[in-house]
């Protein structure tokens, strides 16, 4: 049985009316249940939506979403990448519902509990439908892996500078930045 969007709505509805709140994404007609992250994968997405939102914004570039920003893909599934930019000139005005769009940049960030390689089909899913940057982040290994269509995936490690030209013109960030702070 294929689900659909409709079907996850009604669901997510039920879930909230008895004091569930699940963050769900739909896939191949299935719908999966995403578990909370841990919050050193939590403070990673929040520090990246922090250093490219301090660019992206007073440049009016785009939008920036967190992992609860949904959208319904050209294949109908709906997923939520941790972080995902979208252009100004493809969405100028937020909805009050799932984007109908393949974000122009999705970042995911490999929670304690993550297997690599399904994170790995999943950015790469969106640039077959679409989206012109992938980023996996993996705190266990302090690399970042950056995807583009038609190409190999570069590793960057913590000598390395992450830089999205094709969306982000001037902008950097150093990897080692990522990484959360130890405080003594």
């Amino acid at each position: 049985m294929n689900l659909t969007i409709k079907d996850l709505e009604i669901v997510q509805r039920k879930l909230k009316e008895d004091g569930c709140d699940y963050q769900l994404e739909l896939q191949d007609g299935k719908i999966i249940v995403m578990g909370p992250s841990d919050i050193e994968s939590s403070e990673i997405g929040a520090e990246f939506i922090r250093v490219l939102g301090n660019w992206v914004k007073p440049r009016r570039l785009g939008r920036i979403f967190d992992s609860s920003g949904g959208f319904i893909m050209p294949n109908t599934d709906l997923r939520a990448p941790d972080v995902s930019f979208v252009a100004a000139e493809r969405l100028r005005r937020t909805v009050r519902s799932f984007a109908e769009l393949v974000p122009d940049l999705v970042v995911e960030i490999k929670s304690k509990t993550d297997r690599i390689r399904p994170l790995q089909e999943k950015v790469e899913l969106f640039l077959t439908l679409g989206a012109q940057v992938g980023i996996l982040i993996d705190p266990d290994k302090l690399t970042v892996m950056v995807y583009r269509p038609g190409s190999e995936p570069v590793i960057l490690t913590n000598d390395d500078k992450l830089t999205i030209p094709e969306l982000f013109p001037g902008w950097e960030m150093a990897i080692s930045e990522l990484w959360p702070p130890v405080f003594d």
